[in-house]
């Protein structure tokens, strides 16, 4: 019987976690599955054929030793998911600009350290908006993001980005509006969609900040752009296929750009789709064989 472990967080408590449905899937091919705490010390992770990391929703907080982990498991033995390259690229979101050189099509992005409070005016000026979204380059679930401009600045955002890498982006409109799309894609290949709709008042998308979830099947221009984001990963990274992708997409100038490329830990929403659960088995399976 092969094994396969899915890395966790040690606290779930607030989170929207349904691995199990994966866990399950993959149990009914044979496999048996074990869900652990990332940072539970004593793991012999030579007893897997495969890891896979899944909702380590705060290694954020603890990057250098998330990567040490994730070393320490690369070097035992089991196949681990996604690849280590991918993931360490993808943890720091400058990745945005690696794809947008391959022809990706991303919200307009600049990047900065040691935010100052009139700095809000020269963004706003270059990127010739008055409202912008402020963001670190490494973090998750939407911590750390703030709606700002030349005028309005909140001291939080000053506090939090003083002494620190950030992002400055745009603030999208129909992000209130239409929300942000997610693709997902299993062994490179399409597997389901959905939509985050904010609550009255907020801009972030996530369940965790009060978003509404909802299935959503992509038109022609959304399967387009998902596809020439997966094609820009595979050209940066050609020998590194990863096992799970999810790609979010948000409505801009006639377009759908890219808000973000997920190839760590995303939520991938098995409960959405039927079938999700069942695709990820197969291609979890395909890529071990």
């Amino acid at each position: 019987m092969q094994s396969c472990a899915f890395l966790t967080l040690a606290d779930p408590t607030g989170y929207h976690i349904d691995d199990h449905l994966a866990a399950d899937a993959l149990r009914a091919v044979g496999y048996a599955v074990e869900t652990i705490p990332w940072d539970a010390p004593g793991q012999a992770w030579d007893r897997f054929d495969a890891v896979v990391v899944r909702s380590t929703w705060d290694y954020h907080k603890q990057v250098d030793a998330f990567f040490d982990v994730l070393d320490h498991i690369a070097s035992s033995g089991p196949r681990l998911f996604n690849p280590l390259g991918v993931m360490r690229w993808n943890a720091d979101k400058r990745y945005l600009a690696d794809l947008a050189e391959k022809g990706v099509a991303v919200v307009p992005t600049l990047f900065g350290r040691a935010f100052e409070r009139g700095d809000a005016a020269h963004f706003a000026d270059i990127m010739e908006t008055r409202d912008l979204v402020i963001k670190p380059i490494r973090g998750a679930n939407a911590e750390g993001a703030f709606r700002l401009g030349p005028d309005d600045v909140p001291e939080a955002a000053v506090a939090r980005f003083a002494s620190d890498d950030f992002m400055v982006q745009p603030f999208v409109p129909t992000v209130t509006s239409q929300g942000e799309v997610s693709l997902f894609y299993f062994g490179g290949r399409y597997s389901h969609a959905i939509q985050k709709i904010p609550s009255k008042g907020d801009f972030r998308v996530q369940e965790e900040h009060g978003g509404t979830i909802r299935s959503w099947t992509p038109g022609e221009s959304a399967h387009e752009a998902g596809t020439r984001v997966m094609q820009g990963l595979a050209e940066r990274w050609p020998d590194a296929p990863t096992l799970y992708a999810r790609v979010d997409l948000v409505w801009g100038d006639d377009a759908w750009w890219l808000m973000e490329l997920e190839v760590i830990e995303p939520s991938l929403y098995f409960r959405m789709d039927t079938h999700a659960a069942h695709r990820f088995a197969e291609a979890l399976h395909s890529a071990i064989r």
